[in-house]
């Protein structure tokens, strides 16, 4: 129980871990150059520093570390850098009020996907672009350029990390119920959210029910939303899309058919069948791997462990979950400090491909990735090199349909899908709670 209880206190810090686009330098589409560019701006460069302290904030001591093992021991600096870490649940209560007095306020912060698009919709964050650095011009995955990105085209941060998502799946149970166990034969059979339904009837039945293809239904969520053509909010007006109603019908199989664990996320129960064969896979992210599968592989009543039989496959559809996003607070006394942080922990090459060699943290890059991803493999993983297959997993995400709102209206909808698959409400009356929620959280938008 202790084990759980501090590998969620980990998740908490690093919930928004990694973040990933497109790996190649191909030429972007349509959509992708509305969402980077916009109107010319005036270029300068940064404001020399008019104090003696630069003060970072973030929500995971993840960037603490980064600062003081890498930045600080490899630059000579005239300035101290202080990095405060406030616990992700309490982190925008304490900053909203730091920006808007600009008291005791960071002269950088991070900002993790969930809430992202807010801050960089504010006027609190400086456009990148004034200083700079044009993001057409740079080696950084596209989604993650994207999120970063407003809709007037101004850019308001960067990342030195990307985080594509995988279906991680254990090999002798897929040889036991499906007949096959290595990637590129497990794939195919999961391409689809159809086929991956289909996938689910047939480990249930062959296992008796003893094993079941996902542990709760939140671990569909993400993987659902993030193949969606139109984001929560379109030109200011609320949006269901589609893939919405198709979440809450296959939701609703899946919880009458009995094809989940029933466990909700993060809890000991979900945790545990990490380490037995009551379920088969999990969709999870880079981190999730490091974080998450491997901190709870051994069964700590046997000492069994699960460590060398999984596996991963892309799954129905590309997704990406987390992300941290650094930022540089308007009105800063510290702006050339800012710029240097920001510039060396993102495009600094000779620094980035030795903390992937180090850390295997997976990053937003593509001149590193591409240099990097070929030589790694992963005993957990059965000597598979997840960087590479991260890499190509990157190349699918799409973040353009993201808002300042998600977070909250994600909220709303889980509430909803809950009633709905549960046999609370019928579809109807759940889309229709949804709506009304929203209309209360969010009076300004049209409907």
């Amino acid at each position: 129980m202790k084990r759980v209880l501090s590998l969620v206190l980990v998740l908490v810090m690093l919930f928004s871990l990694v973040g990933c686009g497109n790996t190649t330098t191909s030429e972007p589409t349509e959509k992708e150059v509305k969402a980077t560019t916009g109107e010319p701006v005036e270029v300068s460069e940064p404001a020399a520093n008019k104090g003696d302290t630069l003060v970072v904030w973030t929500f995971t001591d993840e960037l603490k570390g980064i600062i003081e093992n890498y930045y600080e021991k490899n630059n000579d600096l005239d300035y101290e850098i202080e990095v405060v870490v406030v616990p992700n649940e309490n982190y925008q209560s304490k900053l909203d009020p730091a920006l808007g007095s600009g008291k005791a306020a960071p002269d950088v912060f991070a900002v993790e996907a969930a809430y992202a698009k807010k801050y960089f919709s504010s006027k609190y964050t400086k456009d990148l672009r004034t200083m700079g650095i044009e993001p057409t011009e740079i080696p950084i995955m596209q989604y993650v350029k994207d999120v970063a990105t407003t809709e007037n085209g101004e850019f308001k941060g960067l990342s030195w990390q990307a985080t594509p998502g995988a279906y991680f799946y254990r090999r002798s149970l897929a040889q036991k119920y499906l007949g096959v166990s290595e990637p590129e034969d497990v794939q195919p059979l999961l391409a689809d959210f159809d086929k991956f339904y289909e996938a689910a009837l047939t480990i249930k039945e062959k296992s008796n029910g003893e094993t079941k293809i996902i542990s709760s239904l939140g671990d569909l969520t993400k993987v659902f939303k993030a193949d969606r053509k139109d984001g929560w909010i379109v030109d200011n007006k609320f949006t269901i899309d589609p893939k919405i109603e198709e979440l809450m019908e296959i939701g609703k199989k899946f919880t009458e058919e009995g094809l989940t664990n029933d466990a909700e996320q993060w809890t000991e129960t979900w945790f545990a069948s990490m380490s037995n064969d009551e379920v088969f896979g999990y969709f999870l992210p880079t981190w999730g791997l490091h974080y998450v599968l491997k901190t709870n592989a051994e069964n700590a009543n046997s000492g069994e462990t699960t460590a060398g039989d999984w596996a991963m496959v892309q799954g129905p559809a590309p997704y990406f979950w987390g992300g941290t996003w650094l930022t540089i607070r308007e009105g800063t006394e510290m702006e050339q400090a800012a710029y240097d942080l920001i510039n060396y922990l993102t495009l600094n090459e000779e620094f980035l491909t030795a903390y992937a060699k180090e850390s295997g943290d997976f990053l937003a890059n593509v001149n590193v990735v591409e240099n990097v991803k070929d030589t790694y493999s992963d005993e957990f993983l059965a000597g598979q090199n997840q960087y590479a297959m991260f890499a190509e997993m990157a190349k699918g995400i799409d973040a353009t349909t993201m808002t300042g709102s998600d977070l909250d209206i994600d909220d709303l909808f889980d509430e909803q899908l809950m009633a709905y698959t549960k046999g609370e409400k019928n579809k109807e009356d759940a889309l229709e709670s949804f709506t009304s929620s929203v209309k209360d959280a969010f009076p300004n938008l049209d409907y």
